[in-house]
């Protein structure tokens, strides 16, 4: 996809709230980008599902020290372990990790300060329209007739882990989600253990949050 290097890039895009100028749900990004970076490697070959667990089998030709690259070096070199546990590790680099390459491509920039003591940091798309055009593709992807075999895979696999993790930027609501159930089914299928993962994941941090814990 042209607007990031990578699913993951496009997924930090696509959570730009345009109208409120800020990333939205940035608490859970890292969750949906691990999540892209997942299924990345699954449909292209280097991970597969082995009973629910991640299995790594060939490297990706990805850049060293990429988050593609340091989830794949994560997996291969552990035991098979849950889909879950790889959305969940280190969600917060992978936030910093993705920020980083798009700021280095000049897709985003970013803007660090201080207000009183505490660090602040403004992330904003240099090209919006990138961030509103792939909203947009995605919205329909998940709320259209078309078939979802003639969709492109990226935006399929991209409306498949937003409804996943509830972006507020083109998921549904609870009831709306209801009545795309089927499609959203049908989306999330070719990478099913890692949408199921991640919503899981989201569920338990907002769970974690709203008592208090998290």
């Amino acid at each position: 996809m042209k607007q990031g290097d990578s699913l993951a890039g496009s997924a930090f895009l696509l959570a730009f709230d345009l109208r409120k100028e800020k990333l939205t749900q940035r608490s859970e990004l890292g969750y949906l980008l691990r999540a892209a970076t997942l299924a990345e490697l699954l449909l292209a070959g280097n991970l597969a599902d082995e009973s629910g667990k991640a299995r790594a089998l060939t490297a990706p030709a990805a850049e060293p020290g990429s988050l593609r690259a340091v989830v794949w070096e994560q997996i291969s070199s552990s035991p098979p372990r849950s889909w879950r546990r790889w959305v969940r590790k280190d969600n917060g680099k992978a936030v910093r990790m993705v920020r980083d390459e798009l700021a280095a491509t000049r897709m985003i920039s970013v803007e660090r300060r201080r207000i009183l003591l505490f660090p602040v940091e403004r992330i904003t798309p240099r090209k919006p329209y990138l961030s509103r055009r792939l909203a947009e593709r995605v919205g329909r992807a998940i709320r259209d007739g078309r078939p979802v075999g003639h969709l492109d895979e990226d935006v399929r696999v991209l409306a498949a882990l937003a409804t996943a993790a509830g972006l507020k930027t083109v998921a549904p609501s609870w009831r709306k989600a209801r009545l795309h159930r089927d499609r959203i089914q049908q989306l999330s299928a070719p990478v099913e253990p890692i949408a199921t993962a991640l919503r899981k994941n989201v569920e338990a941090a907002r769970a974690a949050a709203a008592s208090g814990g998290g």
